[in-house]
């Protein structure tokens, strides 16, 4: 992306334009406070479309995934529609959605309102992005870096400081690590335990943490792991049931909770200036799965693409079409991995309500 250059009145107002050229904020923020923009780092759960490009089997830029995006077009979503960065900046009033930062067509003044860094696949555990050639969360952080170079080309140094510290940034990571890396190839397995790995996992969280503050971030959110041993593919492969979730990965992923709590409790305490938030995500979806019908879903065992037991990224393809459900609102997983876009919208709503005031 080039770099564009005018006088300073010129990007002032720009950056004013893009600020004020969004959709109504559904959530009142604290008198005098503004998000400018949202930044995400991660893997699935937050990627826009930032492994389109990438060769690996973690990708999903084709049918049936975003069938229910609008246009029906496979942007590489890791969902039948939108994903959680997208509904966040609707919530917080921002714009629609969230553009993947390799996005090719993405464009200067998006950078003024947030994009997404995170990559399918990705964890805490460097070996987890290597496994599947995805992008690990230290290049995420050096691509930030960039980032922020361009965002200092558009609206000066001052402005981008501005930015940083006023904006909403979330990472979303964990699953991966504790999924696939540990329990599925069991490669970690060799020389960590549950506890030892897990610290393993948080301690990388609150470097990255650190990492994101010397660079000028100042409100953090922290997603938790869900209950992963509930997703259809760990019930289908590390030991779970249709009926009943995987048990191990469900306490490991509160295990990682536990430490990561106390680890970001430790740096908002300590990090001057800084509003480093645990969000908890395992509850709330642990909920919609072991209830489904409170929320008016009916499948919550497998997913909507193929037999919704281990179909996920490229083997959820459009070779099964015909074998995917034709309404996806009544299932609570999308593919056999990743939840659907009413599940989203629905924890992404209570997420927002619960911590919006911790950032302030």
């Amino acid at each position: 992306m080039k770099h564009f250059s005018s006088s300073t009145t010129l990007l002032f107002l720009s950056f004013v334009f893009a600020v004020l050229c969004t959709s109504e904020s559904a959530i009142q923020l604290p008198r005098n406070e503004t998000i400018p923009a949202v930044i995400m780092f991660g893997d699935s759960i937050v990627d826009t479309g930032n492994n389109n490009d990438l060769i690996s089997i973690l990708k999903c830029n084709f049918s049936p995934y975003g069938r229910n995006f609008k246009g029906g077009i496979s942007t590489g979503r890791f969902s039948n529609g939108k994903v959680p960065s997208d509904f966040i900046v609707e919530e917080l009033g921002i714009k629609e959605l969230l553009p993947a930062y390799k996005d090719p067509t993405l464009q200067p003044k998006d950078l003024l309102t947030g994009v997404s860094f995170a990559s399918g696949g990705t964890g805490y555990d460097s070996l987890t992005p290597k496994l599947v050639s995805v992008i690990p969360l230290s290049e995420q952080l050096q691509e930030f870096k960039e980032y922020i170079g361009k965002l200092k080309g558009i609206v000066g140094e001052e402005r981008t400081n501005f930015i940083l510290a006023k904006s909403a940034v979330f990472v979303v990571a964990s699953s991966n690590d504790i999924a696939n890396t540990f329990y599925l190839t069991r490669i970690r397995k060799l020389e960590y335990n549950v506890s030892s790995y897990t610290e393993l996992l948080s301690n990388s969280a609150s470097t990255f943490v650190k990492e994101l503050y010397k660079l000028g971030a100042r409100k953090i959110g922290v997603f938790s792991a869900p209950p992963l041993g509930c997703v259809p593919s760990q019930r289908t492969l590390v030991g779970g049931s249709t009926e009943e979730c995987a048990k191990d990965p469900n306490e490991a992923s509160k295990m990682f909770n536990d430490k990561l709590s106390a680890k970001l409790g430790y740096l908002n305490d300590n990090l001057p200036d800084a509003k480093v938030v645990y969000i908890d995500v395992y509850y709330p979806l642990l909920d919609i799965i072991t209830n489904p019908n409170k929320y008016g879903f009916e499948v919550a065992n497998k997913g909507c693409c193929g037999t919704g037991t281990i179909e996920v990224g490229i083997f959820c393809n459009q070779l099964l079409d015909a074998y995917t459900c034709t309404d996806a609102s009544k299932y609570v997983f999308f593919d056999s991995y990743h939840p659907t876009e009413r599940v989203y919208k629905i924890i992404v709503s209570q997420l927002i309500k619960k911590y919006i005031n911790d950032f302030f």
